[in-house]
C-alpha cells in the first residue's frame, strides 16, 4: 500500500542547485538540472564516490535494523528516489514494514508517488515537510506509524546542511524524544576530518552555490547521539560500519555514521 500525496505540487526552481538534486547526480541519477550538475562539477572529485559510500551505509544499516525486528521507519531528508530505496531494502527483510519519507524538495514530491511504492504487505507514505519543523513531521507521521512501538529514524546526509544557528541538535532531540523505547537513530554526517586538504575548496563551492553547509568533527557529530546507546561498531566512518562481518575495505568516505538505540 502506498498512501496518496494530496494537494497541489509546489513549483520547482531549476535555476539554482539543490542538495537533493546534486546528490542524485552524484549517485548517477537523472532527476537533476544543469545548475545541479554544474555545481557538482565544482566539488572535489572524491565527493561523488563519498556519496555512493554514504548510500551504501544507508543500505546496510537499514537492512540490519529490519533484521533486528524494526518494522517502522521515518526517513527525513529522503532525497530523490534512487533504487534501491529504503523501503525496498527493509521490505525485502520484512514485507509488512511501514516507511514514511519526508523531504522539502518539490522534485522529490513529484517522483515520490510513482517511485516510492510499497510492497503489497507493507505501506509507504511521503510528507512534503521541512526537518526544521520537526513537530509538524511528527504530527503527520502518526497517521502511518505507531509511536507506541519502536521506530527507526533515519537522518542520512542531512544535518550538515543545517548550520548551528538553525539548531540541528535541538531538532534531532525533538525527533528522538518522540520515539518510544527500543527505537533507533541512524545518522550520517559530512566531515572534513578525513579530507582536511579539501575543506577549503568544498566550503567555497557550497558558498558560491548558496547552499548552507557545516561539516562537523567527530566530537560534534557524536553530540547528535547524546542519551542514546551506540550500537557496535559505534561512531565510525561510512566504510567502517558493518554489523554481521568485518568491513571488507576501509576507505576515506567524508562521512561519520552511527546507529543509536533509545534506552529509557
Amino acid at each position: 500500500m502506498t498512501a496518496g500525496i494530496p494537494g497541489p505540487q509546489p513549483p520547482i526552481d531549476t535555476s539554482r542547485p539543490h542538495p537533493a538534486r546534486v546528490y542524485d547526480w552524484f549517485l548517477g541519477g537523472k532527476e537533476n538540472y544543469p545548475a545541479d550538475r554544474s555545481f557538482g562539477q565544482t566539488l572535489p572529485e572524491e565527493t561523488r564516490g563519498n556519496a555512493a559510500r554514504n548510500r551504501a551505509f544507508m543500505h546496510r544499516s537499514s537492512a540490519w535494523l529490519a533484521r533486528a525486528g524494526i518494522d517502522q521507519f521515518l526517513d527525513i531528508g529522503a532525497g530523490i528516489p534512487t533504487e534501491p530505496n529504503l523501503h525496498q531494502i527493509v521490505q525485502e527483510v520484512t514485507p509488512a514494514a511501514r516507511v514514511v519519507y519526508a523531504d522539502h524538495d518539490p522534485i522529490v514530491l513529484r517522483h515520490a508517488e510513482t517511485l516510492l511504492v510499497s510492497a503489497p504487505e507493507g505501506a509507504t507514505d511521503y510528507l512534503h515537510a521541512d526537518v526544521r519543523e520537526p513537530e509538524a513531521i511528527l504530527e503527520r507521521a502518526v497517521v502511518l506509524l505507531d509511536f507506541d512501538r519502536p521506530i527507526a529514524l533515519s537522518l542520512n546526509a542531512l544535518m550538515h546542511f543545517l548550520p548551528d544557528d538553525q539548531n540541528p541538535y535541538g531538532i534531532t532531540r525533538t525527533l528522538v524524544d518522540a520515539l518510544p523505547n527500543g527505537s533507533y537513530l541512524a545518522l550520517s554526517h559530512g566531515t572534513a576530518d578525513q579530507h582536511p586538504e579539501l575543506r577549503q575548496e568544498t566550503e567555497k563551492a557550497y558558498r558560491k552555490g548558496a547552499i548552507a553547509l557545516q561539516m562537523r568533527t567527530r566530537a560534534e557529530v557524536e553530540r547528535f547521539f547524546e542519551g542514546l546507546e551506540l550500537v557496535e561498531p559505534g561512531l565510525v566512518t561510512a566504510t567502517e560500519w558493518y554489523r554481521e562481518e568485518p568491513a571488507p575495505v576501509v576507505e576515506r568516505s567524508g562521512f561519520y555514521v552511527g546507529v543509536g538505540r533509545v534506552v529509557r
